[in-house]
This record gives C-alpha cells, sequence and structure tokens, in this order.
C-alpha cells in the first residue's frame, strides 16, 4: 500500500519532539515492509525566523522538504491568520494536500489513499482533498481533536461531516470512539489503534548513574509534557508542598513556565522544583529511571504516550483518570489513577511511595504494549479502508 500521512503534528529539526508519537508509529508501520509513505505537514506561512516570534517563528525555520528515518515529508506553507485561522484552515490544507498530489504523482509516486493523523483540521482536509482526488481517506483521533475541538459549533460540524464521509476511522483508545459516537458515528465503525512504546529505546537502566544525572538523592517525582494548562503539572508543585524531602523534575517547555516558577515560589518549594526544559528521548530514559514515580494530572489526553514510557524504564505512574489514563494504568504494577484534585493525586502519590510495585513487574506490565500488535492492526486497519471504498 502507498499512503499519504497528512499530519499538522510532525516533528522537524527546530521541533524535534513535536508530534513525535506520530512519526514513531508511523517509523513502525513502514519497517513493516507492507506500506510506502510519504507525509505531508503542513505549517503555517511566516515571515521571519527570530526567536521573539515564538512558535511562528518555529514555523518559519522548519524544512520545506527532508528525509526523516528514510521518509520522506514535505512541509507546503499556507495561510493561517492569527486567532482566526481555525475555521478557514482545513480548506487551506486540502489546497496543500493537492498540490503536492500533483507534484508526487508527477514524479512517480501515486498513493492509494490518505490517511490523515487528527480529525481537526487534518481530517477534514483529507475529506475535501480526498472528494477532489477520487481517492479513499482514514481519519485517526489522538485527543483534543475529539475532546476539545467538537465544543466548538462550526469544527464540531465539520468533524461529523468527515467522519460520516470517511473510509475507515480509528482513534488511540476506546475512551475516545464516544465523542464520534456523539456525533453519530455507530461505535462499530471506529476501531482502536492504541499506540505503543520502543522497550529497546525505553528500558530500565544503572538508577544510580541516572540519579547522579539529575542531582537526585532522596525521592523525586517526574511530570513531562508541554508546559500548558491541560497538563497539570501544577498539581505536582502544589502536592509538592505536602511532601517534604522530596523533589520534582519537570521536562518540557511552552507559556506556562514563568507562572509554574512563581507557584513554586509562592508555595516555598522553589529549591525543590527543577524545569529541565525540553528533553530529547535519550535523556528522558534516563529522568524516567532516576524518578520514583511519573505524575501524569492531564485533564485531555488520549493515550499519553508518556505513561507507556516511563513504566517500560519499569517506574510506576500516578495518572489522572480521564480519557485512555484508565486504558494503560490497569494493575497494580502499573500505578495507580486519581480523580483531578490535589487531595486525591496527593494519597495516590504517598499510597505509591509506601508500596510501590516491583520495578520488573511494572516493566512487564509495558511490554504488552509492544509496537508489534498495533503495527498489525495499522496495516489491516489500512487494507480494510481501501476495501470498503472498493
Amino acid at each position: 500500500m502507498r499512503i499519504l500521512v497528512l499530519s499538522t503534528l510532525y516533528p522537524d529539526a527546530a521541533r524535534p519532539d513535536r508530534g513525535i508519537f506520530v512519526e514513531t508509529r508511523l517509523r513502525q508501520l513502514v519497517a513493516g515492509g507492507r506500506v510506502a509513505a510519504k507525509v505531508l505537514a503542513p505549517v503555517p506561512w511566516f515571515p521571519s525566523t527570530h526567536s521573539r516570534w515564538g512558535r511562528w517563528s518555529e514555523w518559519a525555520r522548519a524544512a520545506r522538504r527532508e528525509f526523516r528515518h528514510g521518509i520522506e515529508v514535505r512541509r507546503p506553507r499556507y495561510a493561517m491568520a492569527p486567532r482566526i485561522g481555525m475555521t478557514p484552515q482545513p480548506l487551506a490544507l486540502a489546497l496543500a494536500v493537492c498540490r503536492a498530489a500533483a507534484l508526487w504523482r508527477r514524479q512517480g509516486f501515486v498513493f492509494d489513499l490518505i490517511d490523515a493523523q487528527l480529525f481537526y483540521p487534518d481530517g477534514v482536509a483529507a475529506a475535501l482533498a480526498a472528494r477532489w482526488l477520487g481517492v479513499p481517506f482514514a481519519i485517526t483521533g489522538r485527543g483534543s481533536d475529539l475532546t476539545l475541538y467538537p465544543r466548538f459549533a462550526l469544527p464540531r460540524r465539520w468533524i461529523g461531516w468527515a467522519a460520516a464521509r470517511a473510509d475507515g476511522l480509528a482513534t488511540v483508545c476506546a475512551a475516545l470512539t464516544q465523542p464520534l459516537v456523539e456525533l453519530g458515528v455507530p461505535a462499530a465503525r471506529v476501531a482502536v489503534l492504541r499506540n505503543g512504546v520502543d522497550l529497546a529505546l525505553f528500558r530500565p537502566l544503572d538508577r544510580a548513574a541516572a540519579r547522579r544525572e539529575f542531582g537526585i538523592d532522596g525521592p523525586a517525582i517526574a511530570s513531562v509534557g508541554h508546559l500548558v494548562a491541560r497538563k497539570g503539572h501544577d498539581f505536582a508543585i502544589r502536592v509538592l508542598a505536602s511532601l517534604p524531602g522530596w523533589r520534582l523534575l519537570v521536562a518540557g517547555d511552552g507559556p506556562e513556565r514563568d507562572a509554574l516558577r512563581a507557584l513554586g515560589a509562592a508555595l516555598g518549594v522553589a529549591d525543590r522544583v527543577v524545569i529541565l526544559g525540553r528533553l530529547p528521548q535519550s535523556r528522558l530514559v534516563s529522568l524516567y529511571n532516576a524518578a520514583d514515580m511519573l505524575v501524569l494530572a492531564s485533564d485531555r489526553e488520549g493515550l499519553a504516550n508518556v505513561l507507556l514510557e516511563a513504566m517500560a524504564c519499569g517506574t510506576p505512574v500516578v495518572a489522572t483518570d480521564r480519557w485512555g489514563a484508565r486504558e494503560v494504568v490497569t494493575s497494580p504494577a502499573a500505578g495507580l489513577l486519581a480523580a483531578r484534585a490535589d487531595a486525591a493525586i496527593l494519597a495516590a502519590i504517598r499510597a505509591l511511595a509506601a508500596a510501590p510495585p516491583p520495578r520488573a513487574a511494572t516493566r512487564a506490565h509495558a511490554q504488552g504494549f509492544a509496537w508489534e500488535a498495533t503495527t498489525r492492526a495499522q496495516e489491516a486497519f489500512l487494507a480494510g479502508t481501501l476495501a470498503a471504498r472498493r
């Protein structure tokens, strides 16, 4: 099968961790030898690469064409006005898809289907482009595209329209099927293609060495993710005030960095909160090994990769009982679920610290999420998408 992967969340040199879960899944799929793929990762046009423009300058620095792990990635620019760009964005993306399709066809790559990696805006754009190009398309829901965007009237209608016309529908966890059902999509139409974890990369290391790397000499919590409100790093900082002697290491960057620092100072725990910034996956492995547990107090997630990564390193987790977390934390070996409230998260941390599972058992739990099963399921899903159109 030859597929065109459409994703507005895809890594590049300036943002190597952006959408890495999309790239990792695709790499596993292509490695199976039954699928050939090219990636279209459109980015908004912006004239300046000066860092003062924040994420806009990062988009401007993204290479228009590159090969990542042997897969060709093109990043055509499209018009998107700040603050009002969400509504016309699918149309602009669809036009970018059609231009890329024409180019690739001239170069001999005629794809069998479009595989969109979010319902909005990617999935809507795929529906429009597929209609114009006369090819089947599939959409995979991953998180906020189904937990957040349907709250807005026009995106909700667009998502429903695209889902009704898709040849294949998938989500990364069973919980994300419900928003589609609420839009009128029969649950039987939706395949669940859960995320996997790279067990060769995320693995147990020498804990003593990992702890020295981060200067840890006592109990420590890791909190990993973009520094935005929905990730809930502030919960971890607040509960730290009730955990004397503990340290919190936060891996990530984003607009909430200064607010999180200020919160730590106001609570008198600033000396025990370390904001590490963005870490490459190689250092994340060390961080997971150094920590006693990972805390993910997120409000909205599909199936959070950080949970699988930590567990693969033998590190148990405390996660808020939202969306896909309850499909990952399914045994005492994995860790504990908690309500998204300070008292509940604190109680879970204390309970897990008092009776931690053997790290080998946590690793064994993560081994149930190896990529092989997901890759086979994805191959079957794409074949079924083609068969549905035929």
